[in-house]
């Protein structure tokens, strides 16, 4: 097996899958691999989807920008996650998001029309049922940050959004995925009054955070 091969056996996508049905997926999919500089985006809002994308390596931000220009992030994904499913799966529906590199970073590309075909091959039938049980747990995420930008306060959604990664993590120190600018995105507040919440809650004793790496006190209510 190529280092390739055992690298997509290791994703939910590809999970399940042998190796010789991995290569009858992707040559059924048309599978092609591309890559793209930090910033540059995979899709815009506004564009059409055709194919549903894997992350290989580096991560991928998915944004909404208003009319005003003012930017939320509602997920940043790493490699091995899958995104543009839905829009892929139902190709007349324009993008409402944007897809863009947070880093340097490899996709590749599954066209989604050999899914959606009920005589495809078993290896493309089975990707199928690891894709619904991906865009199953992607539903979830979203769900999570509705429940945590509901909060009224910058204090609020931090403590919400802290919280759950303590305890999807099982400890109170961890490293979250984005930067100040994006966590700040992700809950839809202004980096500024983000940092100085973040400072005024760090002086209280209520965490500790250093870039992207917090320590959350044991006493207290965060």
């Amino acid at each position: 097996m190529t280092p390739f091969l055992e690298m997509l056996g290791r994703t939910a996508l590809f999970r399940g899958l042998s190796a010789e049905e991995a290569e009858e997926a992707l040559a059924c999919l048309g599978a092609q691999r591309r890559s793209y500089a930090k910033g540059e985006a995979v899709w815009r809002a506004g564009d059409y989807a055709r194919s549903v994308a894997l992350v290989l390596s580096g991560s991928v931000c998915i944004e909404n920008d208003d009319a005003w220009g003012n930017k939320s992030v509602l997920d940043r994904l790493g490699a091995g996650q899958v995104f543009a499913e839905t829009y892929a799966c139902v190709p007349s529906e324009p993008m409402m998001v944007s897809a863009v590199a947070a880093e340097k970073a490899e996709i590749l590309f599954l066209r989604a029309d050999p899914l959606l075909d009920e005589k495809a091959p078993p290896a493309v039938q089975r990707l199928v049922r690891n894709l619904l049980s991906v865009s199953a747990q992607k539903n979830l995420i979203l769900s999570r940050r509705m429940f945590h930008i509901s909060a009224k306060t910058i204090r609020g959604r931090l403590r919400s959004y802290l919280s759950d990664q303590a305890a999807r993590r099982g400890r109170r120190e961890f490293d979250i995925p984005f930067d100040r600018q994006q966590l700040a995105d992700y809950l839809g507040v202004d980096r500024s009054a983000l940092s100085a919440e973040l400072s005024k809650m760090q002086r209280e004793g209520l965490l500790s955070v250093r870039k992207n790496h917090f320590i959350l006190s044991a006493e207290g209510d965060v």
